[in-house]
């Protein structure tokens, strides 16, 4: 039992068999706490138990929980790969007890789990304990024969858990390792405590108090929280002293090794290690929903993704190949975690292109360092200016600079960066202030513990009676809300649809003897308490009222349609581009719907209309739309499809839509979703799909907009219509219009083209009632120089080789002035006279009398510009001057 799969396992299975509800773990991106970037700890998904805001249907739990640390407070990310057992990905096994057991029992599972179930010798152990918790230290010596000298009492808060200022906290009791006396350390508490040898394992955390604003009082039903380090503990039980000596990283490393062709020894065993490492990152939270971006949770992912590629680059790497390590990080995690199994697709799609871009930028940025750091030796410093141009130019975020010049010694002056940074104001969201997800008022859960979930009626009926349970106003629970006022109500059932999923909540009226209230919105909030927004038109609204219950049945409509739509626009586009297209956002409302989707460039005219016809054949096929309630694993088993990073319960709507007529899939269901949204209830009720705007929304991620039903009709109507008003004005059949409108093109591409060199000819004197441009004497060379109207700058040059060939020796010098009174010079010399006059020192010439600094070409034909085109007579006078004298 040493493999990680089977510690895992057997973890679980220990606790399964001691009463605890195995809980899956967390997502990365938390739920329930706005104050996190990422999932730290295993207790994060079970706050609002600890805290008393929600319950659950067991009081025991275990857990292996997806942890993440690399940015906010716990950022490990510039020590990954140098030492041995910092991650930005790590596995946090945990075990709690919500009101159940407490110390004794807690200690009791640790102990045996420890040296029975994974045979740790008892003599390697040791534990800390709050210097104040004696009970702790009691328990450990009656339940695991712990000596005084093996129970460490530690006064200071790492001994001493709290969730913030206030709320729950208590004690907390660690498990040590003992490496043996051949690796340096000490025990903890003591100087040493920093080196390897005493290695911290398990966590257990005695939440016993509540913290108050002026005390600290007891809890009524002290609880457990824990949580041990997977790859802290796989590597004491097989035996090595790294973590990436572990059997799942020694697989992923091998896996590096192979597609780079380097061995993972010297200066690169730290770059594998850190590829591996960031790997994990990378792909689960890519499973999690997270895509690379430019601020807030995209931006510590893009930041481990080009940590990791530029050590891929430092092995050799000139292609992307961190995709091909993520068949090797699903057979070795995939079981455990088959959300990487279902996200593989959108994984490579991501990586691959994320690393072609840096690719182009790497080579440049690396250049850049090496020239700003060539003369520093070790202990220099990098000044900030230039670490922050690496950011903001060459997207080099701070820490893979400083990773880049650690080997070196040489350090980066992070104050002076931060100060750049300030400056740049189009970068001031790039500090992280907040999760970015959904926060979920206190008051919301407090009323879903007192209510329960509301009951959801909406599909089947949009006409319902509802009891009024709960009023809410400006933050606060109320027991009326009179007329004019506005707020929140609280049904104990509903026909009206709550916002998620990316569809809208539903809008309509409430109702009773003397009271009209207008619903303006519903959200769902505290997992599945709908909360609806309205306004009392008349009367007073109170608790215990029953209510008639009416939703916006044409919105309703509308929105149904679109969102069915959604469903085949999205099959569509997996069976006209590809399986990794996946859905990253949504919005269904009853104007229209919005889709976006994973995919990395933009779609063809081709492409869009065959997915708009895709999608109207299962319209056309008027099939019956059928749900189904399933448990989620069966779903998608079954092959639905599940949104990356969505929370699903127990059990899903599984939403399917049509027969597939193309491909492998023909005869079988053509979409197939896990959807909790309201759907028409034939694909014939749509109408139609009409494709309106496809465009990019972020690296990788594009957005198609489309219509259904009376609204496709409608822009489709107006299109016809002014096809036919250009058909009437081109006085040919709307058939015809496109051919006669590239004849118009072409035409207009001829008498420009016969306008642009009647103009020149003009110019030059051809044809005219000037003449041919005069030739004078300037000194011992021939002048032909002339102030020309109505030409493109851009077309002198072409004027000035004519004028040459036509002078055969000598100078060219044309001036255009513009309508705005700015002017362009061109000067031109022949070829026998490049080595006596300079085409670029004459412009230079010219633009100054012009009013303008600089002009550049070669000798023999040079180009330049000035503000001031009333004095290009002067200009060519200073010229001719210049030209006489030499």
């Amino acid at each position: 039992m040493t493999g990680v799969n089977e510690i895992r396992s057997a973890f679980l299975d220990y606790f399964g068999k001691n009463d605890h509800q195995i809980v899956e773990s967390g997502p990365l991106v938390p739920r329930n706490d706005p104050t996190l970037m990422f999932a730290n700890a295993g207790m994060n998904q079970f706050k609002n138990v600890f805290t008393g805001l929600e319950t659950r249907d067991y009081a025991r739990a275990a857990t292996a929980q997806k942890v993440v640390r690399a940015g906010g407070k716990h950022n490990d990310l510039d020590n990954v790969g140098y030492t041995a057992r910092h991650h930005t990905f790590f596995e946090m096994l945990g075990n709690f007890s919500f009101g159940d057991y407490f110390k004794e029992r807690a200690i009791e599972h640790a102990w045996t789990l420890i040296t029975r179930e994974y045979g740790l010798p008892a003599e390697k152990l040791l534990v800390t304990v709050y210097s104040e918790d004696e009970d702790a230290a009691v328990l450990w010596k009656k339940i695991a024969g712990l000596t005084d000298d093996r129970i460490i009492r530690i006064p200071t808060s790492d001994n001493f858990w709290t969730m913030g200022d206030t709320g729950p906290c208590g004690p907390c009791s660690e498990i040590f390792y003992d490496h043996g006396d051949h690796v340096a350390g000490g025990p903890p508490g003591s100087p040493d405590e920093d080196g390897d040898r005493f290695i911290e394992i398990w966590n257990l955390v005695f939440m016993q108090y509540e913290q108050t604003a002026d005390a600290r009082l007891d809890l009524p039903r002290p609880s457990i929280d824990t949580g041990m380090g997977l790859e802290r503990l796989a590597a004491i039980l097989q035996g090595v002293h790294n973590n990436y000596d572990i059997d799942l990283f020694k697989a992923i490393i091998g896996a590096s090794v192979n597609v780079t062709g380097v061995e993972a020894e010297g200066d690169a065993l730290a770059s594998h290690r850190v590829i591996a490492d960031h790997l994990r990152s990378t792909a689960f939270l890519i499973a999690d929903g997270v895509l690379p971006s430019n601020e807030g949770r995209g931006y510590v992912l893009r930041r481990i993704m080009r940590r990791g590629m530029r050590h891929a680059h430092l092995l050799g790497a000139k292609d992307p190949v961190l995709f091909k390590l993520i068949p090797t990080l699903i057979r070795e995690m995939g079981q455990a975690y088959p959300e990487l199994g279902r996200a593989e697709a959108l994984i490579t799609e991501t990586l691959t292109l994320e690393e072609k871009r840096f690719g182009k930028t790497l080579d440049r940025g690396m250049g850049l360092l090496e020239s700003a750091t060539s003369d520093l030796g070790e202990g220099g410093q990098l000044d900030g200016e230039t670490a922050f141009k690496l950011y903001d130019t060459y997207g080099f975020p701070l820490d893979l600079t400083q990773d880049a010049l650690r080997p070196r010694g040489i350090q980066v002056d992070t104050d002076a960066f931060d100060a750049a940074m300030a400056r740049q104001k189009a970068e001031a969201r790039a500090n992280w202030s907040g999760s970015g997800g959904t926060a979920t008022d206190t008051i919301w859960f407090g009323l879903k513990e007192k209510f329960g979930a509301t009951e959801f009626l909406g599909y089947e009926t949009e006409k319902a009676e509802g009891v009024v349970l709960g009023l809410v106003a400006d933050g606060e629970e109320v027991k009326t809300l009179a007329t004019g006022a506005s707020g929140f109500v609280i049904l104990n059932q509903t026909p009206f649809y709550g916002e998620s999923g990316g569809q809208i909540g539903d809008t309509g009226a409430m109702s009773a003897s003397g009271i009209k209230v207008s619903v303006t919105d519903v959200q769902k909030k505290a997992d599945g308490l709908f909360v609806h927004a309205v306004t009392v038109d008349e009367g007073t609204l109170t608790l215990d009222q029953p209510l008639e219950l009416s939703v916006d049945h044409a919105r309703r409509g509308a929105v149904r349609s679109n969102h069915s739509a959604t469903h085949l626009v999205h099959e569509a586009l997996r069976e006209v581009l590809g399986t990794h297209v996946a859905q990253k956002g949504s919005l269904v409302t009853s104007e229209r719907l919005r889709f976006d989707f994973s995919h990395p460039k933009p779609m063809s005219d081709d492409e869009l209309a065959v997915v708009e016809g895709f999608a109207n054949e299962i319209v056309l096929q008027n099939a019956p739309v059928e749900t189904r309630l399933m448990a989620v694993d069966d779903a998608i088993e079954s092959g639905a499809m599940a949104l990356f990073g969505e929370k699903y319960g127990d059990e899903v709507r599984v939403v399917t839509m049509g027969t597939a007529l193309h491909g492998d899939k023909a005869g079988k269901a053509y979409s197939v979703e896990l959807c909790g949204g309201t759907h028409v209830r034939r694909t014939g009720d749509i109408g139609l799909v009409t494709l309106v705007a496809e465009g990019a929304v972020a690296a990788g991620v594009r957005r198609i907009e489309a219509l259904t039903g009376a609204a496709a009709r409608a822009y489709l109507d107006e299109q016809d219509k002014r096809m036919r008003a250009l058909a009437g004005l081109l006085k040919v059949g709307a058939a015809d219009v496109p051919n006669r409108v590239a004849q118009l093109v072409e035409e207009r591409k001829r008498l420009e083209k016969e306008l642009a060199d009647a103009k020149k000819k003009l110019a030059m004197g051809g044809g005219g009632e000037g003449g041919e441009t005069p030739v004078k004497t300037a000194g011992a060379f021939q002048l032909m120089a002339r102030v020309v109207d109505g030409i493109n700058p851009k077309d002198l040059k072409g004027l000035a080789d004519d004028a040459k060939t036509k002078l055969g020796s000598g100078v060219v010098v044309l001036i255009s002035v513009a309508d705005d009174g700015k002017a362009a010079i061109v000067t031109a010399v022949t070829k026998d006279l490049t080595e006596k006059v300079n085409a670029v020192d004459l412009v230079r010439i010219g633009s100054e009398a012009l009013g303008g600094r600089g002009g550049g070409g070669r000798p023999d034909m040079a180009q330049a510009g000035g503000p001031d085109g009333a004095k290009a007579d002067a200009a060519i006078a200073a010229i001719e001057v210049h030209l006489a004298g030499l």
